[in-house]
């Protein structure tokens, strides 16, 4: 069997996690809003038209935080439109469909309430403009004004307080509507964002930016002292990617975040700034055409509900990715899973109810399970040689691991990520500079393939399987992870030898 060891440092801790970094995203594409999270035609609806069960599902798992309207949807939404009263539809540029606006920034708001979570509004840098923007921040956030009053009449007396404000999604692309060079967007979101905190200088603002030393040279050299965070995305296969070529990419968000840190280090914004993770997944959005021009193929796009697509392959990316956010905690303060309900999604609705995607139940392991405090620790693992596609090979490590405390209580929680498709790992766990309980609880997520998935008629194949270890010397031990899982180890009673 392979051996990997995990040497966990309870007098060393790296830092505190933001719980942002468990957050999600939703978008007008497709089945993500409408029948999605809001189908007021719905049985299962609530009585503001939001479907129980999701908001049930994204209260389980602590939502923190949710973004929206967009995504390149975003970059020619006229906000103005999707307020008050009287509702004006209009046709989306970015996925070529009418949208209705019956849901708008008072649904936002109101649907991040019921899950619990904040607000994070992606402003439109597209087809808007800085005035735009601030219009949107006085109409969420302030007491006065003409869009203050325009909320009161709409129904909506108290300001929203909406604390988290993107200038704008992916505009250094050239796919997306309002494209700028470096030049172009560092003046933009500095306009933008002198506006936008003249309207609420408590708001905090993201820019987007790619890792590029002279893109961001220029975008913190203009707009610097007014951005609290930069926004970077990732999507790293397709609904055709194999579980060999989603796992041999599972790393590299991590070098993303590192990449991106060196800059901001370079830059002197260290400590000031910090990351939004802002869109993420295994796998990119099915939109055929997307970029080009005529009617999108609707038919084609049901193909993001073919739930036997999302397997063990989407949870251990999902759990590497997580764990890449912990590792850099003093810099990732936030992450938005791409998207929460259908399309490559974490969770599926259907007429009679929903379905938990294997991602989903990662999200149940880390917000439910693991802990604030992040400790450094050391794994050594071998590693294995596995397909990314078109021919070539990834060096992929058998084993990946976290380590988090409470810090008030000394709980601790290890998670245990075995990459491999077929083979179990044996991992022993050593706790330097510690004492520790003798009982261990272990949650398992697994498959019975590699490529198992839940849906409609067999919602549990993947699922998490809680037991006990009773008489462990929790100081050093050994346990042996599934192929292909997610194991969290937790005690209750480990702590440290000295403060």
């Amino acid at each position: 069997m392979t051996v990997a060891t995990l040497d966990v440092l309870l007098n060393h801790c790296v830092g505190a996690r933001d719980p942002k970094i468990f957050g999600h995203f939703i978008e007008h594409f497709h089945r993500q809003i409408y029948g999605g999270v809001f189908d007021p035609r719905s049985p299962l609806a609530n009585a503001n038209g939001f479907r129980s069960d999701v908001i049930g599902a994204l209260r389980r798992i602590r939502c923190p935080v949710v973004r929206w309207p967009g995504g390149c949807f975003a970059s020619a939404y006229p906000w103005k439109k999707g307020v008050g009263k009287t509702r004006i539809p209009y046709y989306d540029k970015a996925w070529r469909v009418e949208e209705p606006n019956t849901f708008g920034t008072d649904e936002f708001i109101e649907f991040c309430r019921q899950v619990g979570a904040e607000f994070y509004v992606c402003a439109n840098a597209g087809t808007g403009g800085p005035e735009e923007m601030s219009d949107w921040v006085e109409y969420c956030n302030l007491e006065v004004g003409e869009w203050a009053a325009r909320r009161r009449e709409s129904g909506r007396p108290e300001p929203h307080k909406v604390r988290y404000w993107s200038i704008g999604n992916e505009n250094y692309g050239g796919w997306e509507m309002g494209a700028k060079t470096a030049d172009e967007w560092a003046r933009y979101v500095r306009e933008s964002a002198k506006m936008m905190k003249r309207a609420d200088p408590s708001i905090e603002l993201a820019a987007p930016t790619v890792a590029d030393i002279d893109w961001n040279a220029k975008l913190l050299h203009q707009a610097g002292d007014l951005l609290d965070w930069v926004s970077i995305h990732g999507y790293y296969g397709s609904l055709d990617s194999s579980y060999g070529e989603i796992i041999a990419r599972s790393g590299e968000p991590e070098r993303l975040i590192s990449k991106t840190e060196s800059i901001l280090d370079s830059l002197g914004c260290s400590g000031k700034i910090r990351i939004a993770f802002d869109e993420w997944n295994a796998r990119g959005w099915h939109h055929p055409g997307f970029g080009g021009f005529g009617a999108a193929d609707r038919a084609d796009m049901d193909r993001n509900d073919d739930n036997s697509i999302y397997t063990m392959a989407d949870a251990l990316f999902s759990a590497r990715f997580l764990n890449a956010c912990l590792r850099h905690c003093g810099t990732v303060g936030m992450a938005n899973f791409s998207p929460v309900v259908n399309t490559v999604g974490a969770v599926f609705t259907h007429e009679q109810g929903i379905v938990l995607r294997p991602s989903y139940h990662v999200f149940d392991l880390y917000a439910n399970h693991t802990h604030a405090e992040v400790l450094r620790c050391f794994v050594t693992s071998p590693s294995f040689a596995i397909g990314s596609g078109q021919g070539s090979q990834a060096a992929v490590p058998h084993l990946e691991a976290v380590a988090t405390r409470d810090p008030e209580t000394d709980a601790l929680s290890i998670v245990l990520v075995n990459l491999h498709e077929a083979e179990p790992v044996s991992c022993r766990v050593r706790l330097l500079n510690g004492a520790g309980g003798r009982k261990i609880e272990h949650l398992t997520l697994t498959g019975d393939d590699p490529d198992a998935f839940n849906d409609v008629d067999s919602p549990d194949r993947v699922g998490i399987q809680a037991g006990e270890m009773e008489g462990v010397d929790w100081d050093s031990f050994e346990y042996e992870c599934p192929a292909h899982s997610v194991v969290v180890l937790k005690s209750h009673a480990a702590r440290r030898l000295s403060r």
